[in-house]
């Protein structure tokens, strides 16, 4: 199993105190990882970035801008090497190297970038490191800002797929937004995306989104809400199901105190 480190713990083996960990996390340095009940838990590989971090600030005097700067040469040399190696990125990874691959083509940076999607610079910058520490509304807005689709970033349309899709057996996304798994049901570039989305308590768009298309929603388990165009809020239970157009501002929430699951289709595939 792998090691987990609570923040105090982080703190010591960084050499930094806890309040300092969480300043860096607001900064956008290092985004740890949450327990069920919303603890920070930090991996080996965070406090080696921990100790980077510290590292940069005190032998070389860097901002956190500039630290942000120095952390994302090191993952592009790093993907460099990996991809040299290996031959592909880790499905974990690639949602940050298509982006940061992206913004380099247009001639983008970070700051750009961001102010044009309304986020901060330094949740670009976690995001494109690590692929993770958004909402599904910001990644699908930096996804439609570089003219593709989220599901395309997310490696869903790669060349080689499965016919069959066993139950339990489906490929997951890189888990980009805390507390949301997707799920693949049916692989390959298709004329339907077909999802099985698994929401934590909590877990929710954190804000509307829109792209073309038509969207079927079915709750398997559990309760969630859908808020279309701002003003229509829909409850959905078990065996409820949503039809709606995708031009229409959606967002959505799991209002149960468990696990919602639920069978989600776009088409065609524009999300």
């Amino acid at each position: 199993m792998a090691v987990r480190y609570k923040v105090a713990e982080a703190a010591r083996l960084a050499g930094v105190s806890a309040s300092t960990l969480r300043l860096w996390e607001t900064q956008g340095l290092v985004v740890p990882g949450r327990s069920a009940t919303g603890h920070r838990q930090y991996s080996e590989s965070d406090v080696a970035q921990l100790k980077r971090v510290s590292w940069f600030r005190a032998e070389r005097g860097l901002n956190p801008a500039a630290i942000r700067e120095a952390l994302e040469a090191e993952a592009g040399e790093l993907d460099d090497h990996s991809l040299s190696a290996v031959g592909e990125a880790t499905p974990q990874s690639q949602v940050g190297r298509k982006l940061r691959s992206l913004r380099h083509a247009a001639g983008k940076t970070l700051e750009q970038v961001a102010g044009d999607i309304g986020i901060a610079a330094s949740v670009l910058s976690t995001l494109e490191r690590t692929s993770q520490g958004v909402s599904v509304a910001v990644l699908h807005n930096l996804a439609e800002y570089f003219g593709t689709t989220v599901s395309s970033l997310s490696g869903e349309d790669e060349p080689e797929v499965r016919a069959l899709v066993r139950s339990g057996e489906w490929r997951t996304w890189p888990r980009t937004t805390p507390g949301v798994t997707v799920q693949l049901l049916a692989e390959g570039r298709n004329q339907m995306d077909c999802h099985r989305f698994v929401l934590e308590p909590g877990a929710s768009s954190e804000g509307a989104y829109k792209h073309e298309g038509e969207e079927f929603v079915y709750v398997l388990s559990g309760r969630v809400e859908f808020v279309l165009d701002s003003d229509q809020f829909h409850d959905l239970n078990p065996g409820d199901s949503l039809y709606f157009e995708s031009r229409r501002h959606h967002a959505w929430s799991n209002r149960h105190d468990g696990e919602t699951v639920l069978l989600w289709i776009n088409t065609p595939p524009t999300f």
